[in-house]
């Protein structure tokens, strides 16, 4: 499989997960066509009643658009504490389910950091209840690793051998340089160039070129600053 031409509408980071078996038993006929306007165009001469259906944005089974509400009425809210790179308590929250990391709104610490800049989230821990805030630069992560792995078709020769690659963590995000190693235990990304904002809990799809080659759900992250060298977080 490999990514559509139309790279603005591109869906194969959220295909990363079908395997070679799979794959065998799919098709992608429009894989093709140059624009969602031709899709559509298509499937109103067809009499197709979807060709007018809006787009999809953000999480689709949530129609308003507030996540946060949709959280809370299902996880309820528990008083936890955000606390700093060094554990001293910021400021307390409603509940860890309701941060991600690299959010900057909504933190209501009341009070500026020292150096008065934003301080973002950089760690969620759920088990503790935990949110640990800190500056921009923190949120860099120079390695990904993931257990729970999958290849997207076949597997590639040698792959206990490091290999140039691409990785793409969001769906639509920029593809980043990288070297990538898979054992039997966990599939390892080493990063060219750091990249912000990544969570345990992401999908990072590989890359060759434009095909799709293996998918992992992110167990941890190996930070780029040296005094927050790894935030890490078990994947149930």
């Amino acid at each position: 499989m490999h990514r559509s031409e139309a790279l603005a509408k591109d869906q194969s980071y959220v295909l990363g997960v079908l395997t070679e078996e799979q794959l065998k038993h799919s098709m992608f006929p429009i894989g093709h066509t140059a624009s969602k306007d031709e899709i559509r165009a298509e499937a109103a001469r067809r009499g197709l009643s979807v060709a007018a259906k809006p787009d999809s944005y953000d999480i689709c089974f949530i129609p308003e658009g507030d996540t946060q509400d949709w959280l809370a009425e299902r996880l309820g809210s528990t008083k936890g504490e955000i606390v700093d790179m060094a554990g001293n308590v910021l400021g307390q929250h409603q509940g860890a389910h309701g941060f991600t990391v690299g959010q900057r709104k909504g933190l209501q610490l009341g009070r500026p950091a020292v150096d008065g800049k934003p301080r973002y989230v950089l760690a969620v821990d759920v088990k503790s209840n935990k949110v640990v805030v800190g500056p921009a630069a923190a949120l860099a992560v120079k390695e990904l690793r993931g257990s729970k792995y999958s290849w997207c078709g076949k597997p590639k020769a040698n792959a206990e051998e490091f290999f140039a690659a691409h990785v793409q963590v969001r769906a639509h995000g920029d593809q980043v340089a990288c070297q990538v190693s898979v054992t039997p235990e966990e599939m390892v990304i080493k990063l060219d160039e750091p990249i912000l904002g990544v969570a345990p809990g992401q999908t990072a799809v590989v890359y060759l070129g434009t095909r799709v080659l293996a998918q992992t759900t992110i167990d941890s992250t190996v930070s780029a600053v040296d005094d927050f060298s790894t935030v890490s977080a078990s994947i149930n």
